[in-house]
């Protein structure tokens, strides 16, 4: 007798347009941005510039916002190291298919933990995860406290913050690395330029 379960008795079913059909009519490539680094590091200011910059261009993108999909996809999820595995798996599993989709899909989340992004990676072909490291030193981040997160976090009242008394664990090998030049950030336009370029330059505004 056969049972049902999870993972058997399903089979994949092939669509009649395909990645390459989607890509041509929009004319651009689908890829995943990947924006990590401490809270307050301007992952969301740096998506949603990201994102203004390229529908300027006529380019199709959606962010995918670390909180925001708390209130829905991921609100069951806490913040214990297993729910924040599964909370970037499952996020890692939507931006695939939106990069399937022919979308520039711009993921904007903490993602602290080294193997949940490369296991991210992983999921896409054909190198098209990118991943943005927002650089930005702690002293700075804190400063900001633009949530006051760190200040309740300093208290006690958050336990397991990122970057109190939960680590975060740097990318070894990232396409884009955005830092502070001579103790000055970048603005927001200037940083979502220093993307744009390196997707223009790998080939993803257009479709060849």
């Amino acid at each position: 007798m056969s049972t049902l379960s999870n993972s058997t008795n399903i089979f994949w079913q092939e669509s009649p347009v395909g990645k390459l059909d989607r890509q041509k009519l929009l004319n651009q490539k689908g890829c995943v941005v990947w924006i990590t680094g401490l809270s307050g590091s301007g992952k969301s200011t740096l998506a949603c510039s990201l994102s203004r910059e390229l529908h300027s261009r006529g380019k199709l993108s959606y962010i995918l916002d670390g909180d925001n999909l708390r209130h829905g996809l991921n609100k069951n999820l806490g913040f214990k190291q297993e729910d924040r595995t599964e909370n970037i798996r499952r996020v890692g599993e939507v931006a695939k298919l939106f990069a399937d989709a022919g979308l520039i899909c711009i993921a904007s989340l903490i993602s602290p933990y080294r193997k949940d992004r490369d296991a991210c990676r992983a999921m896409l072909p054909d190198a098209n995860f990118i991943e943005v490291f927002m650089n930005m030193p702690l002293e700075l981040c804190e400063a900001r406290d633009t949530k006051g997160l760190y200040k309740l976090a300093r208290s006690g009242k958050i336990k397991g913050f990122t970057g109190i008394d939960d680590p975060y664990e740097p990318p070894l090998s990232c396409e884009i690395e955005i830092q502070q030049k001579d103790g000055v950030c970048a603005a927001p336009g200037a940083m979502a330029g220093q993307v744009v370029s390196y997707l223009e330059e790998k080939g993803y505004l257009q479709c060849q």
